[in-house]
């Protein structure tokens, strides 16, 4: 499964997690760096490698942030988005 492959990933340090994403700007999901039971609650929420993903509102003081995927929008707190790994260079304005 998709999942334990993320879990045992390298990791990349210039990779770009969600919470680094400004508003404005979109991302490609590369893994979801979570335990596999939150990582699956998330994938089936559409949170998918391979899909885009742009930051929405946040509460204030920053937590938890909105995040817009396949449609919908799921607020996530900072440790959780921190945790969601983007492909290296999509950070792009929408």
């Amino acid at each position: 499964m998709a999942v334990k492959k993320a879990r045992y990933a390298k990791h990349n340090p210039e990779a770009t997690n969600l919470m680094q994403l400004k508003h404005g700007e979109s991302g490609i999901l590369d893994r979801l760096d979570l335990p596999e039971d939150d990582a699956r609650r998330l994938m089936e929420l559409g949170f998918l490698p391979g899909h885009a993903i742009t930051p929405g509102h946040s509460a204030p003081g920053g937590d938890p942030r909105v995040f817009r995927v396949d449609g919908s929008e799921v607020a996530l707190r900072r440790d959780t988005a921190r945790r969601l790994i983007l492909r290296q260079g999509t950070a792009a304005k929408v």
